[in-house]
């Protein structure tokens, strides 16, 4: 964070000083909202939780270096005390970036986003120092709290934004006012928030209305193959740059294909050339992302080939996003199970079918173990049923499904669909898959391991992880 005083927070939050015997103090420091993470001249913001309230551990972070507390009320020690600490972290960051003048990335989409602005965040590092969303830090929290990261060095900030309703993308572009803003896709994650596509799509476009004019440097980056996003240049005065497949767009791939390993190839289109790139990352789901990441590096500044290498070069910064880890055994855990959607279980399951294809020839298998998608309201039993479907018509060898009523769904839409006998099986819980899963794979075999958050499948692939199963090593 760039150096503040305790008065100029104060000043610029509307906050009271308590307790505060130098107000000349400076935050030097990170801003953090969990005490574990005070560092010397950090500045602490004490929420009030389900659970635990924060201004309980004022105290303690004052004790780890904290140089002050952000409050709702006093706190016995230097503190700034504010009606609604959310909003004066939103205040902050909005100062910090007005005085700073740095580049600011904003992206959203229904699917993606987090690996996408991994992408961006690797490839922009190539070009100059970048502050990025850290996971999926993507709300009202979140976002201001990356914000305050920057520094006087800091040229380019890439920062995700997530959205429950109408009107919350438009509350976080105020608090950090992008210049690039990027729309991925529309999907149906979260739909049964929102009520349909179309809301969806309403919610989605907040962030392009809210670009500067093109004339002032706005440039909004979409997806030419989404026709809903394609659709929101009507709703932006910046200069529109489309990325996709589609044969008019700015930023286009061509020649895909997947290696051996099922890591996606293809040759990369931009205005100033084009250049070869193959991803590290699993899955053909990840060519838009990289065309996303690409078209946002082109509007800075860089080159087809710089892009190019530094896409080849990404890998995966947020944990549970296609992880892929190969055990002593050669059984390969794939680790999905951050969240999930009809269109990100559709992806991974093709990533999966395409990891399988030559193991299966040495014979391993391909195991699908899912668990509910959650959010989708009326639509939840028919998107279950399909993506059921989906893993026999992809050929994936065996369904472990997890959980409920959900996951019964997902077990009877592979039943319909021709999986019979021991293809699919519907399991209990976490733990009941685990034990399933240790007695029966064998080396070769790629497992995929996906479900909504709730669900906690990262369990599964913990698990699995933890050693091989027993008496394989020994046997080989």
């Amino acid at each position: 964070m760039i150096a503040l005083s305790l008065a100029e927070i104060a000043d610029i939050t509307g906050g009271r000083p308590h307790d505060i015997p130098d107000p000349s103090v400076q935050v030097t420091g990170p801003v953090v909202y969990d005490s574990r993470e005070v560092r010397p001249g950090s500045l602490f913001a004490a929420f009030v939780g389900e659970r635990v309230d924060g201004h309980d551990y004022a105290e303690r972070a004052l004790a780890a270096g904290a140089v002050g507390i952000l409050a709702t009320r006093p706190v016995g020690v230097p503190a700034i005390v504010v009606p609604d600490v959310v909003a004066a972290l939103g205040a902050l960051a909005r100062a910090v970036v007005a005085r700073l003048g740095t580049d600011v990335v904003a992206l959203t989409g229904s699917a993606g986003k987090t690996s996408t602005k991994d992408l961006i965040a690797q490839v922009l590092q190539h070009h100059a120092p970048t502050v990025w969303t850290p996971g999926n830090l993507n709300n009202e929290i979140g976002l201001p709290i990356t914000t305050l990261r920057v520094t006087e060095e800091t040229q380019h900030l890439v920062l995700e934004m997530g959205a429950r309703g109408i009107g919350h993308i438009r509350y976080l572009t105020g608090l950090t006012p992008p210049r690039i803003g990027l729309v991925l896709n529309v999907g149906t994650a979260h739909i049964g928030e929102f009520g349909g596509r179309e809301q969806i799509a309403q919610a989605k476009g907040e962030l392009v209305e809210a670009l500067p004019a093109e004339a002032e440097g706005g440039v909004a980056v979409l997806n030419a193959d989404d026709l809903l996003v394609r659709s929101m240049a009507a709703r932006t005065k910046a200069r529109t740059v489309l990325f996709g497949e589609a044969d008019d767009a700015d930023i286009r791939a061509t020649d895909v294909r997947m290696t051996d390993k099922g890591q996606p190839s293809f040759t990369l289109h931009t205005p100033t050339g084009c250049s070869d790139v193959t991803l590290r990352l699993y899955g053909e789901h990840h060519v838009s992302n990289a065309l996303a990441a690409a078209a946002v590096a082109h509007v800075l500044g860089m080159s087809a080939s710089e892009i190019a290498t530094a896409l080849s070069g990404a890998g995966t910064l947020s944990r549970w996003r296609m992880e892929v880890t190969e055990r002593a055994d050669g059984v390969t855990i794939v680790n999905d199970a951050y969240n999930a959607n009809p269109e990100s279980m559709r992806a991974a399951l093709r990533a999966l079918a395409a990891m399988g294809g030559g193991g299966r020839a040495n014979g391993g298998r391909t195991w699908a173990v899912l668990g509910p998608m959650a959010e989708l309201g009326d639509d939840a039993l028919a998107e279950h049923d399909a993506v059921g479907r989906l893993v026999v018509r992809l050929n994936v060898s065996k369904l472990v499904a997890v959980g409920g009523r959900e996951a019964s769904w997902l077990q009877l839409g592979a039943y319909n669909e021709g999986s019979w006998g021991e293809e699919s099986v519907l399991v209990s819980d976490a733990q009941a898959a685990v034990d399933l899963l240790r007695s029966e794979l064998r080396p070769g075999d790629v497992v995929l391991v996906k479900a909504s958050r709730s669900a906690g499948l990262e369990r599964v692939a913990q698990a699995l992880l933890e050693g091989t199963v027993e008496g394989e090593v020994a046997g080989r």
